[in-house]
């Protein structure tokens, strides 16, 4: 019953009073991102969502459009700027997501979409991943995130799916808000 009918009216409701209590923070991020690294202040990636229908994720910019002599693109490492990886790491960068959950091509809790590139590679188990809506935050991120080896972080995300709940839902939210806080 919850996954079927609440999850997508909860997080509706939340994505629709978050936006709204962090619209200033929004502007003020956009404000700084058009200043700092220019045009487009959002970042456009197409990711795989529920059922593997393919959708636009929205994030705020963080790298900088340096190129070389030739006009290529830098690599991603030498792109990113002291500023970008301070939107990284208080995760503002992700505050557009908040627009995805509302259209309903993701979930407040769930996997992270992870890219479209990515899809031929999965077993049928980590296929399950793909289930349900992707989620802001997930099991994987609140279980070490990016020190969780690939395999891992791919199996929170069944683990999810296989137990999720509006109590893992609760906890996930939590353990999330505690880890942006206390960093």
């Amino acid at each position: 019953m919850y996954a079927k009918y609440v999850k997508r009216m909860l997080d509706f409701l939340i994505a629709l009073v978050g936006l709204a209590v962090a619209s200033p923070i929004l502007l003020i991020v956009a404000v700084l991102v058009r200043t700092k690294l220019g045009s487009p202040v959002l970042f456009a990636q197409e990711r795989p969502g529920k059922d593997e229908k393919i959708f636009k994720l929205y994030k705020f910019r963080s790298m900088s459009d340096a190129r070389d002599e030739q006009g290529n693109l830098l690599p991603d490492k030498d792109r990113l700027t002291p500023f970008g990886k301070m939107l990284r790491a208080t995760s503002l960068d992700e505050l557009p997501e908040l627009f995805n959950i509302l259209k309903g091509d993701m979930s407040l809790i769930g996997p992270r979409p992870l890219l479209v590139s990515y899809l031929p590679w999965y077993t049928e188990r980590e296929q399950l991943r793909h289930t349900v809506r992707p989620g802001l935050t997930g099991l994987a991120q609140v279980s070490g995130r990016n020190s969780l080896v690939w395999d891992k972080r791919l199996e929170k995300d069944v683990e999810y799916v296989e137990h999720l709940s509006f109590m893992m839902d609760l906890k996930i939210l939590f353990k999330t808000v505690k880890k942006v806080v206390c960093k």
